[in-house]
């Protein structure tokens, strides 16, 4: 199975069915907080539910097209991010994430995007990294603005949000910029 070390109190891992109970309480613990930019909470309503998205997944591991990876902080469950789809043809990802309510503003977020752009371009042999946020869901755009990636633009109504439409604010890199990046 995948796992990667991030930093020493920080690993993200693929996730197996054995990780539904933890997944659904740390959903069920931050459901209010998740709910307010992620529009798959209300439909996450057991640990089954928490099970069957785990297990399409793995589903998308073997196909190669990408993976979603738990997050653990000094062991625990923390959040979750991962490769929306990898297109090989264009040599492209997207990537998503969410954390915990009570793991929030430690930095976590910014470190694991920043192993997964690593894996992107590194592992991957990809070409460009797209990140996408809400306009005003501000903790998660200052991510990838912390790691130098370029606003694009802003994709008009771009998501169903429950009872309403909300813009995206796109964000990439590419691999020739990144190596700039991590220089600097």
């Amino acid at each position: 199975m995948f796992r990667h070390r991030v930093r020493d109190d920080i690993e993200i891992k693929l996730l197996e069915p054995r990780d539904a109970d933890a997944m659904f309480a740390l959903t069920e613990g931050s459901r209010t907080y998740l709910r307010q930019w992620l529009p798959w909470v209300d439909a996450t309503q057991t640990v089954d539910d928490s099970k069957a998205f785990i297990q399409s997944t793995l589903q998308q591991f073997a196909a190669n097209n990408g993976f979603q990876a738990g997050i653990l902080y000094r062991g625990e469950l923390a959040g979750v991010i991962g490769f929306h789809g990898v297109s090989w043809t264009n040599r492209s990802t997207s990537i998503g994430y969410w954390l915990g309510e009570r793991f929030q503003g430690q930095g976590i977020m910014t470190c694991v995007c920043r192993a997964m752009v690593n894996i992107a371009f590194e592992e991957y042999g990809l070409n460009r990294v797209e990140i996408r946020a809400a306009v005003e869901n501000h903790k998660s755009r200052a991510i990838p603005e912390r790691l130098g990636f370029q606003q694009e633009g802003v994709c008009r109504q771009a998501e169903w949000l429950y009872d309403y439409f909300v813009d995206h604010v796109v964000y990439g890199m590419l691999a020739a910029d990144w190596s700039l990046v991590r220089e600097s």
